[in-house]
């Protein structure tokens, strides 16, 4: 069983992140790393599902924030959601800035917003507009109701490559394909094998709610239909940025067809050395 386990990114300020994420966004710091990487400390949060997010602090970082740049592989993590709406007042409330709720397309109801760092965050609910009741509110809950790390979002260059990377190599399976009516990208959503869609068609519209209401994080890809430069998987070590994602494998990890892995201090875990892009 492949399936993505960690994301990584850089952080400017600790302090600043840690609120947005835990007071904000209710996800629950899980532990401090600082023998993982020298020179830095790894903060690693979760939801109660999905995958862990992993915020790295250099010793000598930098006071700017992340400025995303047209060449970056990183788009946006997705976070899942019973009520988009409730959410959105919730951390409206909280002095966060989110955008106006869209149904967008036959894709589904999102608003974004962005972290500290200018990382961008997307709030997906699990049902599309049509098809949603509002739901009472948990107040215990930060953002009204259990939230789940949902997507890692990518842009690549070659769809093909991209597939023959996540798919062939890593063991990915490929669940959903969304074409978007008057853009110029088609969206790719790889998770577990195990996974199956309700409706045997990786274009039907009928997975896509259930998609996004998985217990667990899947990887988005987001194909451009002209050709583009090949994109940026790791800015410097002088900048901040995307660091990558961090998959478990069922098996020892090999390299049949030329992968670099870094193997992790957890058994059966994976590190792909950089991002098919």
């Amino acid at each position: 069983m492949s399936a993505i386990w960690q994301i990584h990114l850089d952080i400017s300020d600790p302090k600043a992140s840690l609120e947005f994420y835990v007071q904000r966004l209710g996800m629950r710091l899980r532990d401090t790393d600082t023998t993982s990487v020298p020179g830095a400390t790894i903060y690693s949060l979760s939801f109660a599902t999905g995958a862990t997010l992993c915020l790295r602090h250099r010793a000598d970082s930098i006071s700017r924030s992340y400025r995303p740049t047209d060449n970056d592989a990183y788009w946006k993590i997705g976070v899942t959601i019973a009520d988009v709406d409730i959410a959105r007042e919730r951390l409206i409330e909280q002095g966060t800035e989110v955008t106006e709720p869209v149904q967008f397309h036959d894709i589904g109801y999102l608003c974004h917003l962005d972290d500290p760092d200018g990382y961008c965050i997307e709030l997906l609910q699990h049902r599309f507009a049509r098809n949603h009741r509002r739901v009472t509110p948990i107040e215990t809950e930060v953002l009204g109701h259990p939230a789940n790390l949902g997507q890692l979002s990518l842009n690549v260059s070659s769809i093909e490559e991209s597939l023959a990377f996540y798919r062939d190599k890593l063991g990915l399976k490929l669940l959903s394909r969304q074409d978007v009516p008057g853009r110029n990208f088609t969206l790719w959503f790889l998770g577990r094998r195990e996974l199956n869609p309700p409706v045997d068609s990786i274009d039907a519209v009928e997975n896509r709610e259930w998609l996004w209401s998985l217990p667990e994080t899947t990887l988005e890809l987001r194909a451009f239909h002209d050709p583009v430069a090949r994109r940026r998987a790791h800015p410097p070590e002088d900048e901040l940025g995307f660091r990558g994602v961090g998959m478990t494998a069922a098996q020892e990890p090999h390299d049949p067809d030329g992968v670099r892995i870094l193997k992790s201090k957890a058994a059966q875990t994976s590190y792909p050395s950089s991002i098919s892009i």
